[in-house]
């Protein structure tokens, strides 16, 4: 009867130790059981490229007096909307539809944000469910780092000058999520989380290439902060490069 008693009570405060996981620990432990990613054929692997373009005058880049701050060297300009003559920068487009239940490798390498001139480097950035992002902080002046997200989780820390990396990643995907800084009220930029690695910003040039993409029917879709998003069909063959220009601000959107 006392070695029942004994082995009762041992499995009762087992069971009393168990702690249960906060929702961070199970998207955590979720992460760790993802299934490998699908193999992809790489000697069928297609391109898609192209550029973004701005029909009419783009508006006037608006200037921004940062002299509430020494450290942060004055004026500058907004970067709500930039565009080199007709071409359009800093336009996330991705792969929206198409690629069925396939599955991709989260990459280990951390993409990362810099604050310097108190601006973020990139304004737009891409990616991938659960990747490492570090943020670093070149300024000589205190920065506060606010994600406003609807779909992952909301943080705010702040970040001295010179300070060692913050470290995060974001568990679901979003297009466009906000963040900027509560000690400049000016600087803003957009992080674009995807499941996939088929995804591009344009450049200063209008230009973007995704690359790698299995053959198939595709929707891609092209997303400005201000603009909005426009979606294009494509369909590429075993090693095939196809050209997808997007317009915005005007007649619409043109592909190939």
């Amino acid at each position: 009867m006392l070695g029942l008693i004994a082995f009762l009570g041992t499995v009762l405060l087992a069971g009393c130790s168990k702690k249960e996981k906060t929702s961070e620990e199970q998207e955590s432990s979720g992460a760790e059981t993802k299934a490998a990613g699908t193999a992809i054929d790489p000697n069928t692997v297609a391109t898609v490229n192209g550029t973004v373009k701005f029909s009419g005058t783009a508006p006037k880049p608006q200037k921004i007096d940062m002299s509430q701050d020494p450290a942060c060297k004055g004026t500058n300009t907004a970067e709500n909307i930039v565009a080199n003559g007709s071409d359009l920068a800093n336009v996330f487009v991705y792969v929206k539809d198409g690629l069925g239940d396939r599955t991709f490798d989260t990459p280990t390498q951390a993409i990362e944000i810099n604050q310097e001139g108190c601006r973020y480097h990139p304004h737009v950035l891409g990616v991938m469910v659960g990747q490492p992002v570090n943020i670093v902080n070149s300024d000589a002046t205190t920065h506060n780092i606010h994600p406003t997200p609807k779909s992952n989780q909301e943080w705010n820390e702040s970040q001295p000058p010179k300070a060692a990396p913050i470290n995060k990643s974001f568990a679901r995907q979003e297009i466009m999520l906000p963040v900027k800084c509560n000690q400049h009220p000016w600087m803003k930029m957009y992080v674009n989380v995807v499941k996939s690695p088929f995804f591009a910003v344009t450049d200063k040039d209008g230009k973007y290439e995704i690359k790698g993409l299995p053959p198939g029917n595709y929707t891609l879709e092209a997303v400005q902060e201000k603009l909005g998003p426009q979606e294009m069909k494509v369909t590429v063959a075993p090693k095939d490069t196809k050209t997808v220009d997007f317009t915005f601000g005007g007649a619409g959107a043109g592909g190939r």
